[in-house]
This record gives C-alpha cells, structure tokens and sequence, in this order.
C-alpha cells in the first residue's frame, strides 16, 4: 500500500522534458506565433462583424417564425375545411341512415302486406278446394242413396210385380204418353 501512494506522490516529481504548459506570460511567447493567429483570423474574419452575423441570424429567425405562421394559418384552414368536410359527411351519413332506415321500413311493410295478400289467397284456395270437396262428398252421398234408393225400389217392384201388373202399368204410361201428345198438339 505505500507503494502505491508513493508512486502518485512521485507524479509531482517527474521532469519537465517534454512536458506540455500554458506560458502566461504574453512577453516570453512567440510572437511569430501571435502574428501567425492574428493573420488568420484578420484573414477568414473578413466582413465578418459581430453585429451581421447577429442580425442575418436574426433575419433568419423572422423568416422561419414568419414561415411557421404562415404554415400553421394554412394548417388551420386545412383543418377548419376538413371539419366544414366532416360536417357535411355526417350530415349525408344521416340523411343516408335515414332514407336507409325508411327504405327498411317501406321494404318490411310492403313484405308484410305481400305475405298478408299471398295468405289470402292461399286461404281462399283452401277455402275454395273444400267446398269442392264437400260438393263432391254430396253428390257421391246423393249418388249412392240414390242408387240404394232405385236398388230397394226396383227389389221392392220385382218382388211385388207380376206379368199382369207389368202389363196394366205399361198401359198406363202409354195412356200418359198418348195424352201428352195431344196437348202438345
């Protein structure tokens, strides 16, 4: 450890050959070297004062503020024509969802009646087929009383008739006949 610390207390102690320092004294330094700076700086500093670069720094400035104002008076005209855009967009929107929802509405009312018309026509066919049918079922009714009627009727006169019956009731229809001709006469 005591090494170490001598060796940072020794850095002190190391010899000033070609070492680097600040000479302070104006009188010691090389005036070859001030000439040599003060030429250089006389040379590029030409035209330059401190007041141009201040002012062009200036004009600068103005004209970026002057361009940001400009562009942002042009952002808010973009923007206030985007919104008179927007309003427009909503307002045909509504009038869109409206028109949409009463085209619904007309679509739904005029199915509707359709589906009510077709009922009724459906019913009324149905209707229809079964007073056919009933018709039907009738005349079928008629027609079988009808012919068990005529079938008891015809037993009943084969049962009752004899030749000599059958030959007086024959008579008499062509009595009938006969008589009806003469009028129609």
């Amino acid at each position: 450890m005591k090494n170490i610390t001598n060796s940072f207390v020794s850095v002190g102690h190391w010899p000033s050959a070609g070492s680097f320092e600040f000479n302070t004294d104006i009188l010691a330094t090389n005036p070859i070297n001030l000439s040599v700076v003060l030429g250089v700086l006389i040379f590029f500093g030409k035209g330059v004062c401190a007041s141009c670069v201040f002012q062009e720094r200036k004009q600068r400035i103005l004209s970026t503020i002057r361009n940001s104002e400009d562009l942002r008076r042009g952002a808010i005209e973009q923007l206030e024509r985007a919104r008179v855009r927007l309003r427009k967009v909503e307002i045909e929107a509504d009038e869109y969802r409206t028109n949409g929802y009463s085209e619904i509405e007309r679509e739904k009312v005029n199915l509707i009646n359709a589906t009510c018309k077709s009922l009724e026509r459906l019913e009324n066919y149905k209707n229809e087929t079964l007073f056919f049918e009933k018709q039907r079922a009738i005349n079928q009714v008629r027609q079988q009383v009808l012919q068990q009627a005529l079938q008891r009727a015809l037993g009943t006169l084969n049962s009752c008739l004899n030749s000599e019956l059958h030959f007086r009731t024959i008579s008499a229809n062509i009595g009938i006949l006969g008589s009806v001709e003469e009028i129609t006469d």
